[in-house]
C-alpha cells in the first residue's frame, strides 16, 4: 500500500459549498433535537446570561485549551496524524472567511444540545457531564482512526461541561467552543498556505 493510499480519507473529499452545507444542516439538525428535547422532555434550557466576568471565563478557557490542543499537537504523533485527517476533510476546501462560520455554527449548537439541555435533562451532575461529553466526542469520529480525535473531543467535552457546570452560564462553554474553533481553524489554515 502506498502513502497516499494510506491517507486517503474513508469518506470522500467534500467540496467547499458541501462542507457549508453539512455544517448548517448539522447546526439546524441539533438545534431541532435540543428544541424537541426541551418541548417534550419536559427540561429547561442551562441559563445563558452576559456577564463580562463569565465572558473573560469563555475567553482564558479557550486560549487554554487551544494552547493545550497545540501541545498534545506537536508531542502526540497519534493525535497529530488523527487530527489532521479530520482537519484535511473538514478545513482543507474552505476558505480563510469560511472559517467564521465553523466558530460560530458548531460553538451555538453544539453548545445548546450537548450542554445547554443534555446536562440538565441528565441532572446537572458529573454522570451529565461525562454523558454529554462522550456523545460531543463522537459526533466528532469520521472514520475508524479517529480514535484519538474522539478522545481528544471528549475532553474538550467534559471541560466545556464542567465550565458550564461550575459557571453555571452556558455563555462560558459557548465562548470557549467559539474561540478555540476559530483559532486551531485560522492556525491550521495559515500552516498550509
Amino acid at each position: 500500500m502506498t502513502q497516499q493510499q494510506n491517507h486517503d480519507p474513508e469518506i470522500p473529499y467534500l467540496t467547499r459549498t458541501q462542507i457549508l452545507v453539512a455544517m448548517g444542516v448539522t447546526a439546524i439538525i441539533l438545534w431541532i433535537i435540543a428544541k424537541v428535547w426541551l418541548r417534550f422532555g419536559n427540561v429547561s434550557l442551562m441559563a445563558w446570561r452576559w456577564h463580562e466576568r463569565e465572558l473573560l471565563m469563555g475567553i482564558v478557557l479557550g486560549l487554554c485549551i487551544t494552547g493545550i490542543s497545540g501541545l498534545a499537537y506537536r508531542f502526540s504523533p497519534p493525535y497529530r496524524q488523527s487530527a489532521d485527517y479530520y482537519l484535511e476533510i473538514v478545513l482543507k476546501p474552505l476558505a480563510m472567511p469560511d472559517l467564521i462560520w465553523l466558530g460560530l455554527l458548531p460553538g451555538l449548537s453544539e453548545e445548546l444540545l450537548f450542554r445547554g439541555v443534555m446536562v440538565p435533562a441528565l441532572g446537572y451532575d458529573h454522570f451529565a457531564v461525562i454523558l454529554s461529553s462522550l456523545c460531543f466526542g463522537v459526533l466528532h469520529l469520521s472514520g475508524a482512526q479517529q480514535w484519538p480525535y474522539v478522545i481528544w473531543a471528549s475532553i474538550v467535552g467534559l471541560i466545556f461541561g464542567y465550565s458550564a457546570l461550575i459557571s453555571n452560564n452556558l455563555l462560558v462553554p459557548i465562548v470557549a467552543h467559539i474561540l478555540t474553533n476559530w483559532i486551531s481553524s485560522y492556525m491550521w489554515k495559515l500552516q498550509r498556505l
